[in-house]
């Protein structure tokens, strides 16, 4: 490919490169880049908002670049501020441990392992003494840090800023300099970050990385960007049928931006699917088979197709739902509370949300809608039922 086809396909789903003339410099010299990436393990899944820029990373490797993937697990235990309107939790050594070894394999349905390097950079940062970070810290001031929006938006509100989150941009720099990395992604909440470690590589003789950014992806809410926290992702390891239903479920204004984020599908392409005249919901329908079979197959893709055909378009009920057991725990005097259920059945985030479910029409058994948030029903008359909940999740209760 000549380099500006290679640009062509780097530039889809970014925002910013800083610089594209650099890149471009570094395309032309012939040899394989060395593209980082640094993912901090504070969740078990990879959802698609997070595999934007491991799609990106991948792109990087298809054109013979190595993908240079940081496991933050030191600096998960500082937690990143960006974007946070407050001091994140910081995780425990163990609670990390268990968010690597979780998403470690995930990393590997998007990225291509022989051609992926993985390092972990408490192996840099955790040997650093305290002189170190002192000298570390002596690389920057306290007017530089202060440029984030986050930070200034805290510091006026008279919110805390803590110290340990004033060093985290110089934790994530660091890495850069440990990789001698020619090109950083990251999401737009990482402009800054990113930003210090171009500064720190050409303080230490290195030559500065390219920073590309790409944008956040909106979650099937539709609102907020996708987040575990908030209950509105979609994991690249859900089943076939709930990363089905989950991408169906998002609001029409956001299926292009899908497309463009997860998927390969040509945006002339998308454009035509959405030219005015067609109804969207076909669109949407392309727009997770091509999800699902990213993550499954093609198979599972047509499958869930003619699923979704059959359950919502014909109104036909759904025998072949996953089945679930009503978990003994909840039964006190041979009821359940259904809020509690919906809940425990990962079917809603937490019991209060499976409680608005309710109220609003949203749940309903073999047909028949339950609208009381508060109900509690009986085992023997769940059993063998059809539970829905939403528009596109049903389990069969055993």
């Amino acid at each position: 490919m000549t380099i500006d086809e290679q640009l062509a396909v780097l530039r889809r789903g970014t925002t910013e490169i800083i610089s594209e003339d650099d890149l471009r410099k570094k395309l032309a010299s012939g040899k394989p880049l060395r593209v980082k990436l640094g993912v901090d393990p504070t969740a078990a899944h990879v959802t698609l908002g997070w595999a934007v820029v491991l799609r990106k990373l991948r792109d990087f490797q298809r054109l013979g670049h190595t993908a240079c993937l940081v496991i933050g697990d030191f600096t998960a235990m500082i937690g990143d501020p960006s974007g946070k309107s407050k001091t994140r939790k910081q995780l425990t050594r163990e609670e990390v441990q268990a968010n690597v070894d979780a998403v470690s394999e995930q990393f590997y349905k998007i990225l291509d392992p022989a051609k992926t390097e993985i390092s972990y950079n408490k192996d840099w940062l955790g040997k650093m003494t305290f002189e170190d970070v002192i000298r570390l810290c002596a690389r920057t001031t306290v007017a530089r840090i202060m440029e984030r929006d986050d930070f200034t938006k805290r510091w006026e509100a008279h919110q805390p800023i803590a110290m340990h989150e004033i060093m985290y941009p110089l934790c994530q720099g660091m890495d850069s300099v440990e990789l001698n990395s020619d090109v950083e992604l990251g999401g737009n909440d990482q402009k800054f970050n990113n930003l210090v470690g171009r500064t720190l590589m050409e303080q230490y003789g290195q030559e500065a990385q390219v920073v590309m950014l790409c944008p956040l992806l909106v979650g099937t809410d539709g609102k907020e960007k996708m987040s575990q926290s908030l209950g509105n992702y979609v994991s690249i390891v859900d089943t076939p049928r709930d990363m089905f239903g989950k991408t169906m479920s998002i609001p029409d204004a956001l299926i292009a931006n899908w497309f463009e984020l997860c998927t390969d599908v040509p945006m002339d392409e998308v454009a035509e699917m959405l030219a005015d005249g067609k109804n969207p919901r076909d669109a949407k329908v392309r727009l997770a088979k091509e999800i699902v079979a990213l993550y499954h197959s093609v198979e599972a893709a047509d499958e869930e197709e003619r699923y979704f055909v059959e359950t919502f378009s014909k109104r036909v009920q759904p025998v072949e739902a996953e089945s679930a057991e009503i978990p003994a725990d909840l039964v006190v005097d041979g009821v359940v509370p259904l809020a509690n259920l919906i809940s425990a059945l990962g079917l809603a985030k937490s019991n209060g949300v499976a409680r608005d479910l309710i109220k609003q029409g949203g749940v309903s058994l073999d047909g028949v809608k339950h609208d009381d948030p508060f109900a509690k029903l009986p085992v023997a008359d769940l059993q063998g039922k059809i539970l829905k909940v939403g528009k596109h999740q049903f389990r069969q209760l055993v």
